[in-house]
């Protein structure tokens, strides 16, 4: 018997699954980060293998049998040169581990998940990214430079904006148009602060990016109930959303939308608030002209699926799947002229001449 593995690796947590030749999931764990710009290759590589030699004991795997195959879709993991560096780590520490590997970023576990021709998948967690695969493999990007140079749309922006507004109120330096004081009150009681200098460990020396991206939580329960402010922080991440999907719509390949749609995945818990996101996201859609519909779509299986599909594919064994049993709609999008489109179309009148 063959067994594949995969790995759903975030910033915060990952995922881990084992299939049998069937596709049939014979084991899975859960573990720690492994982004390895925020603990390094060595520490990433020990992670995997330590969830791995778990999975295998659930499962009832003998330590010495290595797996088939090993796909890793792990935030972070953009460049080859660095994805190399893991997988020469991982043979090198831990030869008995995997036949093979296949190394991608965590945007691509996410749309194989979903999809074997490509399409688009979205990010919105602890930080943000969008990516866009054609059917030809070919690939754009938009995002995932981390907080410092991006990461719009995510739970760290939006608990970094929600920090921002309110010292920028308090410094008389930019006036919030809605009452601060309900999101300085969750500003202090999640960071345990007593006075605005007490932020500024959090922000150098003691910065924790899961730890800060984790105000956003309470921040959507305060707009669930109402609070402006918090509720203005969720519009505007939906703008931003939006703008990362229209940055890319350029490089859609026609071969990708023949169907007339275009699968966009929709992965992390920001989407878990789409109620919050869902008007702006839409208006900020529909100041362009897009000719195919937009199918947002959340996977209900762990993205692991889809490294392990992706590690199965580069060992060339035909591992069994079913997308359908993948996924989930959470909102299509139409373009608004193109329903005005089809509407004169369908009630125009022959012309005389």
């Amino acid at each position: 018997m063959k067994y594949f593995g995969g790995v759903e690796g975030g910033a915060t947590h990952s995922r881990l699954v084992i299939c049998d030749e069937s596709g049939q999931s014979v084991g899975s764990t859960s573990g720690l980060g492994t982004n390895h710009w925020g603990i390094g290759i060595p520490e990433c590589a020990r992670r995997i293998a330590d969830m791995v030699e778990r999975a295998k004991e659930e499962a009832g795997i003998p330590r010495e049998t290595p797996l088939t195959s090993l796909g890793l879709s792990l935030s972070g993991c953009e460049q080859e040169a660095t994805n190399r560096e893991l997988e020469q780590e991982l043979r090198t520490t831990f030869p008995d581990l995997s036949q093979s590997y296949a190394v991608s970023s965590d945007t691509m576990g996410s749309m194989y998940t979903a999809s074997s021709i490509g399409g688009m998948v979205l990010i919105s967690g602890t930080g943000s990214n969008c990516l866009l695969r054609n059917p030809d493999g070919s690939t754009s990007n938009c995002g995932g430079w981390g907080n410092f140079l991006g990461d719009e749309g995510s739970a760290w922006y939006i608990s970094y904006r929600a920090v921002k507004v309110v010292f920028d109120h308090m410094d008389n330096f930019e006036k919030s148009s809605a009452p601060v004081e309900k999101t300085w009150a969750l500003i202090k009681d999640h960071f345990s602060l007593e006075t605005r200098l007490d932020m500024l460990p959090h922000c150098y020396a003691k910065f924790d990016k899961p730890f800060f991206a984790n105000l956003c939580k309470k921040l959507a329960q305060n707009a669930e109930n109402g609070d402006e402010l918090a509720r203005g922080l969720f519009r505007e991440a939906g703008v931003h959303l939006a703008r990362m999907i229209l940055a890319l719509l350029p490089n859609v390949h026609k071969d990708l939308v023949k169907s007339g749609d275009l699968s966009v995945v929709c992965v992390g818990s920001v989407w878990s608030s789409w109620d919050l996101l869902q008007e702006a996201f839409i208006a900020e859609l529909s100041k362009t002209e897009i000719h195919f519909n937009l199918k947002l779509v959340r996977i209900t299986k762990s993205s692991a699926y889809g490294a392990c599909y992706l590690g199965a594919d580069s060992a060339e064994f035909d591992l069994p799947r079913n997308y359908a049993d993948n996924v989930t709609v959470l909102y299509t999008y139409t373009d608004p002229r193109k329903k005005a489109k089809a509407t004169n179309g369908v009630n125009r009148e022959p012309s005389s001449c």
